[in-house]
Parts: structure tokens; sequence; C-alpha cells
């Protein structure tokens, strides 16, 4: 495990979930489901945040639903557990998400 990962508790995560609108918490996990206009746009966007994901060594569970996308963030690497990790890629995903 990387030390500079803090695993969250319960009451930490709630309180964090207050800065990122619509993102949830259930089964150890943030998610939150993204709409696009079509399937590319989608996949554009998931594109445009793999060098993000991969130099963060951070890498979401992603379900395409052809012009959805649904992250889900977790470390697998602690256990499967909700990390400030997750709440630094949750924050880059909603960043880049508004100002597309």
């Amino acid at each position: 495990m990387r030390e500079d990962i803090h695993v969250l508790n319960k009451k930490e995560i709630k309180e964090k979930l207050k800065n990122i609108v619509g993102w949830k918490y259930k089964d150890n996990k943030i998610s939150k489901e993204l709409k696009f206009k079509d399937f590319l746009e989608a996949l554009g966007f998931i594109d445009d945040l793999k060098d993000f994901f991969e130099k963060n060594d951070h890498h979401p569970d992603i379900h395409i639903f052809y012009n959805k996308v649904l992250f889900e963030l977790t470390r697998w690497d602690v256990g499967g557990k909700v990390t400030d990790m997750d709440f630094i890629t949750a924050k880059e995903i909603e960043k880049r998400y508004l100002r597309r």
C-alpha cells in the first residue's frame, strides 16, 4: 500500500461528499453517472482522463451505457475502501465534465 493514501471513515466520506455534487457512497465506493451527447463523446471524455488516471495510479471502474458513463471509485490495494485519492479523482472527473 502507498503510504500517502488515507483510508476514510464513513463520517469523513459523508463530509467530503458535500463538496462534489451528485456523487454517492454505497458498497465502499463513491460513484456518479455522467451523461453525454452520444457514445463517441462519452468515449472521448474517458480518453481525455486516461493520462490523469495513470499518472495518479488510480483507475476507476468505468461502465459505459451508450451516452452515459458510470464512474465507481475505490482503492483495491487497501481492501476496497474509499480513500482521499478517490475524492481527488472524483474532483478531477467533475472539473473536466463541467468544462467540456
